[in-house]
């Protein structure tokens, strides 16, 4: 292998990833619980990247600043959804809409599903091996940019999630929509930092032969959670569970970007 071909880490990145997932799923089959999918990506993502900075050329320094970086992270994500849906939690309403729509399907496409999340980890692991790679032994400002944007991006989603915990935990909160916090200014706040923090890598790598390859973290990060598993099936959940309560935020809150809330004018009531 030649320090300019990530070709050979990257296929056995997926092959092992791979692998771990289909025990991931096996265990699920005991818990019934396939949140466990998205734990087990960020922990197959910080083993990749840590990996990553053992195996791939480039400066040392660099190789383990990026890693602990992802680590981070993926590590405080991955606990996050750990404490949050999986342990001694009942399964997620969206898996437990899956199992019904695939029927007697459900484990064979259950399968496949965690074996989707194998490649995204795959995929995912790309900007860090990138950055990893470059052999400057000086760090550029558009690494000290890029660090600032990766420290107010992981601070900011920890910052939502930490907030929606805390309203969550309030029993008189139930049936309510957290507006407190981030989370008055943007719906989902979380998601918006998480595809932020891609963002901080593409910075980084700005000048380096393969940088192209950064922007793959936030424009698919961004498709997903703006398209895909994020925000639709998110606000399809909350509608059906806070019906009007959650309409009116709808029309007053960005669903995204944060962003001062509307006021919604009302008529006088009799």
């Amino acid at each position: 292998m030649t320090g300019s071909d990530p070709l050979p880490l990257v296929v056995t990145a997926y092959v092992a990833m791979a692998a771990f997932m289909a025990g991931l799923w096996a265990l699920q089959l005991r818990l019934r619980n396939a949140s466990i999918a998205d734990a087990g990506w960020c922990l197959g993502l910080v083993l990749i990247v840590c990996w990553y900075a053992g195996a791939a050329h480039g400066d040392t320094d660099r190789r383990w600043l990026v890693a602990i970086m992802g680590s981070i992270y993926a590590l405080r994500l991955g606990f996050y959804i750990l404490i949050d849906r999986v342990l001694g939690k009942a399964e997620d309403a969206r898996y437990q809409r899956l199992r019904q729509e695939w029927g007697e399907q459900q484990h064979v496409r259950m399968f496949f599903y965690f074996q989707l999340q194998a490649a995204a980890i795959a995929l995912f692991s790309l900007p860090f091996l990138v950055l990893m790679q470059n052999p400057r032994p000086t760090f550029s400002l558009w690494e000290l940019a890029g660090a600032l944007l990766w420290l107010l991006a992981v601070t900011g989603e920890s910052m939502a999630d930490w907030q929606l915990a805390r309203f969550r935990a309030k029993p008189w909160n139930r049936d309510r929509v957290c507006r407190e916090g981030l989370w008055r200014y943007s719906r989902h706040p979380n998601y918006f930092f998480e595809w932020l923090h891609w963002w901080a890598y593409v910075v980084m790598g700005v000048g380096l032969p393969n940088w192209g390859v950064t922007l793959l973290g936030p424009l698919v990060m961004g498709w997903a959670l703006l398209k895909v598993t994020g925000i639709p099936p998110s606000e399809e959940q909350a509608v059906a569970g806070r019906g009007e309560e959650y309409r009116l935020y709808q029309r007053t809150t960005s669903a995204f970007f944060p962003w001062f809330p509307k006021t919604e004018k009302r008529g006088r009531e009799p």
